[in-house]
């Protein structure tokens, strides 16, 4: 893509009325050029593998129910998918606005956002006009059974990609091999929405002995994590990477140069991610806690589609599996269903929304542990927290705009008040307050300065994720295998930020009072920050879509944080030396080993001044009776006139 200015001359000699004039076209010219969009087209952002000229048909998943729902909500592909961001790609506000504002920024560039989160529509060819307005209804299903079920893996023709599996080369392989001949192009690898998807009907899935009601292909592909990469690494096809490393737009009017997945600008690298840990092994990595009926899980499909025990359809002689993938594909995503319900409510099951919304919020806290260790500095105490990255990529992954995870520390006094507080988040105003010792985990993109001259933004970090051509910073906990060659090589290495090679673990130091008793720490995540929510509002020029789904956001809870794990210390504290901790002590600050109280005050003999009285000891409040009834040394201090009965 391109932008062409022109240099306009100046006469020799102007007059004031006539410099007057041409300061206001000169302001007027300005205004215009930072307001234009990009003038590309879609030839930009062609990328090749099945293309959108209609040749391929899907099917509603509607008919897919009939078999595949309606027993069984723990266990069914229908119900659980319902429930899923996956099925609701297409309804998704936040997308919808997004994708506005990609279009205002960069002509055409909706495509590439169409292409996979509305599959249906982009192969029968109804993504352009790219803003979406040829869209029909069913291709609000987003990415659904048909799309999922019909993909081939992208390889050289001639190329057996599973030689050693004789059930997909006498069953399937001439199946892809006929679909790949009719391809223009083949894609280099998976990712970035450059599917294959059969023109032919059958259904292909990971089972060889199905015993399907309608036509099947054996496919390993699907137990691939491959398969998902196809739309969880995005990178801008317009931008090509420099030997230098930096980003330039290629030339207008013209596809990228290479479909190399790492030479263009990366978006998200969730799969690349994966790719390069050890998640990544024919072994895996023991985590129970993700896998349902595995103790070790290895791809993408073991722990967002894990395995149950059950039955994949409703017919008669269908088998009974116990590594049946629960078609559940939950993330961390809690908020947009909640909107989704009540802005598509006569089309969506609410109930699997529901059933999603909790699936999503326990998925959320199994991504992370923490560790949290308390000591004493001197007169003060060290905090530190290490937080323990669980899954198989960056902590946290995927879209990068609004999307964090913090740490919130509080440290409480023996009287349970705060005395310090970082990551501190402000509900009303949903405002997260970075002070000094803040820790947020984010990445943030943004314009270098050759873009920035180009389509007149700020160089800085930015929301304008088409425009974006540079990497400011990226503090994301790595996954476990992580090394910093490996990381840079699928362009997502920690940026502005240290990690050593093998560390999947953050680790954080406070320094807190001295009156310190209790540390909680607290690690929250957080769908989409106002920062984001109001850019999306304030930048859009083109609709309501931005200004809607600010005031969804505004009446549902502004995408409240989400807990994720945490963690609380009770500091054992012993001021007077005299083996008694200070929240049990009755004088904890002189010594009382026996904690004799007479009076039963709950100060003890040591520091109470009259051990005789229950009324009297250290901070009691005076009252007219003739005591010392806060051991200050002074009766009836403050409280008018002093009278006292006859004892007689």
């Amino acid at each position: 893509m391109a932008i062409r200015s022109k240099k306009a001359k100046t006469p020799r000699s102007v007059s004031p009325e006539q410099l007057k004039f041409l300061k206001s076209v000169v302001i007027l010219v300005t205004g215009l050029l930072l307001a234009f969009t990009v003038p590309t087209t879609i030839s930009d952002f062609f990328l090749p593998g099945s293309q959108s000229n209609g040749s391929v048909n899907l099917e509603s998943p509607d008919k897919c129910d009939n078999c595949h729902g309606g027993y069984d909500l723990s266990v069914e592909p229908a119900f659980n998918w319902r429930g899923s961001m996956m099925s609701q790609s297409m309804r998704d506000p936040l997308f919808l606005a997004t994708m506005v504002i990609a279009n205002q920024d960069v002509a055409e560039s909706g495509d590439l956002c169409l292409r996979c989160h509305t599959p249906e529509g982009w192969l029968a060819g109804r993504s352009e006009p790219t803003d979406g307005s040829g869209l029909v209804a069913s291709d609000n299903e987003g990415i659904h059974c048909d799309f999922c079920h019909r993909m081939v893996k992208p390889t050289e023709l001639g190329v057996n990609p599973f030689p050693n599996d004789p059930e997909y080369t006498n069953s399937t392989y001439a199946a892809d091999q006929a679909y790949l001949e009719t391809l223009t192009e083949i894609p280099p690898a998976s990712g970035n929405g450059m599917y294959i998807v059969s023109s032919d009907n059958a259904k292909r899935g990971p089972y060889a002995d199905p015993n399907a009601k309608h036509q099947f292909y054996y496919s390993p592909f699907h137990q691939e994590s491959a398969l998902c990469g196809t739309c969880h690494d995005v990178s801008n096809p317009a931008f090509n990477r420099n030997p230098d490393g930096t980003y330039s737009p290629n030339n207008f009017n013209e596809p990228s140069p290479t479909f190399d997945t790492y030479m263009m600008f990366p978006v998200e690298r969730t799969y690349s991610e994966w790719l390069m840990s050890d998640y990544n092994s024919p072994t895996g990595v023991y985590a129970p806690q993700f896998g349902g009926n595995k103790t070790n899980v290895a791809t993408c499909q073991d722990c967002h589609m894990k395995d149950v025990t059950g039955i994949g359809a409703n017919k008669a002689g269908t088998l009974t599996r116990n590594d049946l993938a629960l078609h559940d594909m939950t993330g961390g995503n809690t908020f947009i269903p909640e909107l989704i319900k009540q802005t598509h409510g006569g089309e969506v099951d609410t109930d699997a929304l529901d059933a999603g919304i909790l699936r999503a919020r326990d998925m959320l806290q199994k991504a992370a542990t923490m560790e949290l260790n308390v000591t004493e500095n001197n007169s003060e105490y060290l905090a530190k927290v290490r937080i323990i990255n669980e899954t198989g990529h960056k902590l946290p992954s995927g879209y990068p705009e609004g999307r964090r995870v913090w740490i919130n520390l509080k440290a409480y006094d023996l009287n349970d008040q705060v005395v310090y507080e970082s990551g501190k988040y402000d509900q009303p105003t949903a405002t997260l307050i970075s002070d000094s010792d803040a820790k947020i985990y984010e990445v943030k993109p943004g314009l270098d300065t050759d873009m920035s001259t180009l389509s007149g933004l700020p160089a800085e970090p930015s929301f304008h994720f088409v425009l974006n051509n540079k990497i400011y910073s990226d503090n994301r906990i790595p996954p476990r295998g992580f090394t910093n060659a490996n990381f840079e090589a699928i362009q997502s290495p920690p940026v502005g930020y240290t990690y050593n090679d093998g560390q999947y673990w953050d680790d954080t130091e406070y320094l807190l009072p001295s009156e310190t008793r209790k540390v909680e720490a607290t690690l929250y995540y957080q769908t989409l920050s106002k920062e984001y929510i109001e850019f999306l509002r304030d930048a859009n020029e083109t609709d309501q879509s931005g200004i809607e789904l600010y005031n969804l956001w505004a009446l549902n809870g502004m995408s409240a944080p989400e807990l994720m794990t945490q963690e609380v210390i009770q500091l054992s504290v012993d001021s007077d030396n005299d083996g008694i901790d200070d929240s049990n002590d009755n004088c904890p600050h002189t010594p009382n080993p026996s904690q004799t109280d007479n009076d039963a005050d709950n100060y003890g003999t040591e520091c109470d001044c009259d051990d005789t009285q229950p009324t009297v000891y250290p901070g009691a409040t005076e009252v007219c009776d003739g005591l010392d009834n806060n051991c200050d040394g002074v009766i009836d201090e403050g409280v008018g006139t002093t009278f006292y009965a006859d004892s007689d």
